[in-house]
């Protein structure tokens, strides 16, 4: 998921802030990796990368959101991506539901 921040001038392209299982697939991206991967591979090969789970940018760790699946190991990319959409979302939801993420909701930036 991405959305666009606000734009300070029409000249420039808009950019996109990518969150969730999209900031997940630029990392998978560049790491170019072959499947099936374990749990353990994946931190091998990626790290253990800060992904953003929504738009303010807060994050949790590639570790933490494996842990969250209960899955060792992930056949295909999309299985991987199918099993870390829900904790994504689970935690975009739990932040929107902070004092802090219902003021944040409200303005128009």
């Amino acid at each position: 998921m991405g959305v666009r921040p606000p734009q300070q001038s029409d000249d420039d392209e808009p950019e996109t802030v990518a969150f969730g299982i999209a900031a997940l697939d630029a990392h998978l991206e560049e790491a170019d990796l072959v499947f099936p991967k374990t749990q353990a591979e994946l931190l091998a090969e990626l790290g253990n990368p800060e992904i953003p789970y929504d738009a303010a940018g807060d994050t949790i760790s590639l570790e933490r959101a494996l842990e969250n699946t209960h899955l060792q190991r992930f056949e295909t990319r999309q299985e991987l991506l199918n099993a870390l959409h829900p904790v994504f979302e689970a935690k975009r939801e739990r932040a929107s539901n902070t004092v802090l993420g219902r003021l944040r909701s409200m303005l128009p930036f």
